[in-house]
């Protein structure tokens, strides 16, 4: 499929697939007009395939006047629906298209095997506005290079094992309408812009050492890491906020050692009379005294 050069769209999502897609390409210049590329959710192994990466030209300084249709007008709509109509996931979301602009461009790696890091030559692609990378085994840090990508709309990198902090480039994102980097291995503070500020806890869970907005987790301002509190919540047994394990261990062992000695008092001295009454029941008191008298030895007269 690598020499065929009218390729623009190509399928492959929900399969079996699987192999090593990082092998030495068989052609010089593989598949230099594909716009979509979506083998989601299918059983690929290796790293990402870096050698396509350089050589998308259909997704690199595409010019933004050049928005013509690759199907037809209106009136023809109907003459190339079978033929172009696809479901791709954009932005968490499956859409329905019949129509491909020469500016829509995507790539969806997400649910297979892929591991080693992310490239730094997936910046070429400067005009790809949709990129799903989540749910693999992909290491290492996220690469600057992302913020070469302009015109990015859409960036799902989670569920992976990245590490590091959040590139600072990314902020250059101006169009980056979704993201989602939860689930990974990211530290330090969060890049605050414009842009990022839209976006809600839900694109950084998981990833314990973040820190700044929008998450209440405060950064250490020399260090701009996570700062460490004298006593954290622990999710992990989901207590409420402020109360951790600590806090309820320290808790319940008080009141017992309150609990047994009010309850010896009562049972020692028959006080208060209501309480007592209410547990042992009515003329507690009265047996008691009795058997306290009975048990007293009596004088006898000289």
């Amino acid at each position: 499929m690598e020499a065929l050069p009218e390729l623009r769209v190509l399928i492959l999502k929900s399969n079996k697939f699987d192999g090593n897609m990082s092998l030495p390409s068989r052609s010089n210049l593989p598949f230099q007009k594909l716009q979509v590329l979506d083998i989601s959710d299918n059983e690929f192994v290796g790293s990402l395939p870096q050698t396509y990466f350089k050589n998308f030209r259909a997704m690199m300084d595409v010019k933004e006047n050049k928005t013509d249709l690759i199907a037809s007008s209106d009136d023809d709509d109907q003459t190339f629906q079978d033929f172009l109509e696809m479901t791709v996931t954009l932005k968490g979301l499956d859409q329905l298209l019949k129509r491909l602009l020469k500016t829509f461009t995507t790539i969806d790696l997400s649910s297979n095997n892929f591991s080693g890091s992310i490239p730094d030559s997936i910046g070429n692609m400067n005009s790809l506005r949709y990129l799903n990378l989540s749910h693999n085994n992909l290491m290492g840090h996220i690469p600057a290079s992302l913020g070469n990508i302009s015109v990015l709309e859409s960036l799902d990198l989670s569920s992976n094992k990245l590490d590091g902090g959040i590139p600072s480039e990314l902020t250059s994102l101006t169009f980056l309408a979704k993201l989602n980097l939860s689930m990974n291995d990211l530290v330090g503070q969060i890049p605050q812009s414009t842009q990022f500020s839209t976006f809600e806890n839900d694109s950084y869970v998981g990833n314990l050492g973040l820190c700044g907005f929008p998450l209440t987790r405060k950064c250490n301002e020399e260090t701009g890491q996570r700062m460490q509190p004298e006593e954290e919540e622990d999710d992990e047994y989901g207590f409420i906020d402020g109360f951790g394990w600590r806090s309820v261990v320290m808790g319940y062992g008080s009141g017992f050692i309150v609990g047994i000695g009010i309850g010896y008092i009562i049972i020692r001295k028959a006080r208060p009379r209501w309480l007592v009454e209410f547990f042992f029941g009515v003329g507690y008191n009265k047996k008691k005294k009795k058997r306290r008298n009975t048990s007293t030895p009596t004088k006898r007269r000289s």
